[in-house]
C-alpha cells in the first residue's frame, strides 16, 4: 500500500495495493496493522454507506466535542472529496483539498479529528464507504457552508443538490462552535 501526505498535516491518501487477474481484482480496505504502521492507529466503532446521485454534494460535516477521524473511499461512482482544516489556531486552518476518489481506481482518505468533510457527485451515482472512530452523535453534530468564499473550494458543480441543513449550514467564520489545534 501506498500512503502519501497531503498539504494538510494528518491528512493522509492512501492507494492500496490492487490484485488483478482474468477474474477481475482483489484488495484489502483495511488491515489494523498496515495501517498502524502508515500512521493511522485508530479505532474504528461505525462504518457508513451513502449513495447518491450525479451533483448530490455532502457536507461539510465534522463532531465538536466527539471529534471523527474517518477513512473514506468510493465503492461505485466517482466523488470529489473535499476537507478542510476547521481547527482554530491551526497554521492550516481554513485551507481545503480536494481529491477524486473512484470506484474504478482505489484510493482512499484518512481525516482525523477536527477537519470538516464533504464530497460531490461527479458520475451518474455514487457509493460512499467511511469508516468512523467515533459514533455519530447527534448533539456534537457541525457544518460549515460548502460555498463559503473564505475557503473558496472549487467544487463541480454551481447548483449541487443539497441537505436542507447543508444550504443553511453558517460560514466558518461565524461557526459556533470548532475544535481547537
Amino acid at each position: 500500500m501506498k500512503v502519501t501526505k497531503t498539504e494538510l498535516p494528518g491528512v493522509l491518501v492512501i492507494e492500496p495495493r490492487v490484485f488483478i487477474d482474468e477474474r477481475g481484482w482483489f484488495l484489502e480496505t483495511f488491515q489494523s496493522e498496515r495501517y498502524a504502521a502508515a500512521g493511522i492507529a485508530a479505532t474504528f466503532v461505525q462504518d457508513n454507506l451513502s449513495r447518491s446521485v450525479r451533483g448530490t454534494l455532502r457536507g461539510l460535516h465534522f463532531q465538536e466535542p466527539k471529534g471523527q477521524g474517518k477513512l473514506v473511499q468510493v465503492m461505485r461512482g466517482a466523488v470529489l472529496d473535499v476537507v478542510v482544516d476547521v481547527r482554530r489556531g491551526s497554521p492550516t486552518f481554513g485551507k481545503w483539498l480536494g481529491l477524486e476518489l473512484s470506484g474504478d481506481q482505489p484510493r482512499q482518505m484518512w481525516i482525523p479529528p477536527g477537519f470538516a468533510h464533504g464530497f460531490c457527485v461527479t458520475s451518474d451515482s455514487a457509493d460512499f464507504l467511511y469508516k468512523c472512530t467515533t459514533p455519530y452523535a447527534p448533539e456534537a453534530e457541525r457544518s460549515i457552508r460548502w460555498d463559503d468564499p473564505a475557503i473558496g473550494i472549487v467544487w463541480p458543480v454551481a447548483q449541487p443538490l443539497l441537505s436542507k441543513k447543508d444550504a443553511a449550514a453558517p460560514l466558518l467564520a461565524d461557526a459556533p462552535v470548532l475544535p481547537v489545534y
